[in-house]
């Protein structure tokens, strides 16, 4: 639409610069959003293991107390069950960052998630910890 202002015309509507300035803060806005969102996700699984392992974690140190005579290389997630809070029926696992499921080793103190399906006995198996360091409170917790 045209129309004279004080000898000029006016034009309304936005310039093609104007246009790409907005498109690329939304682009930016998205991404951000994104990679946040992923975040938020690696966080939320990092709580829930470290959850699961405070849980094994307090049922270990449970039943150890009341069975004094048992050795810890002798525990089992059977064993443990019964002490779990709110009694599931079946023994805590967690997800990896990539989805697969995690294992408790119980016979380590403290407790620890594993690859592997092995959750007791003597050799212990491989800690998952996508961090790389056992030191660092993440994924390891109680250490």
């Amino acid at each position: 639409m045209k129309s004279r202002v004080h000898g000029q015309l006016s034009h309304r509507g936005f310039t093609l610069l104007e246009l790409t300035m907005v498109i690329s803060v939304l682009l930016l806005l998205i991404t951000v959003g994104l990679k946040s969102n992923n975040a938020f996700k690696n966080w939320r699984l990092a709580r829930e293991a470290s959850d699961t392992l405070r849980t094994v974690y307090v049922a270990q140190r449970t039943y150890l107390a009341d069975n004094p005579t048992t050795a810890l290389s002798a525990l089992t997630p059977a064993l443990l069950l019964p002490y779990i809070q709110n009694g599931p029926a079946t023994f805590p696992t967690a997800k990896s960052l990539t989805g697969s499921n995690l294992n408790v080793f119980v016979s380590s103190s403290p407790p620890f998630l594993t690859t592997s399906g092995v959750v007791s006995g003597s050799a212990p198996p491989t800690r998952y910890d996508p961090s790389g360091s056992n030191t660092d409170a993440l994924w390891d917790v109680g250490e």
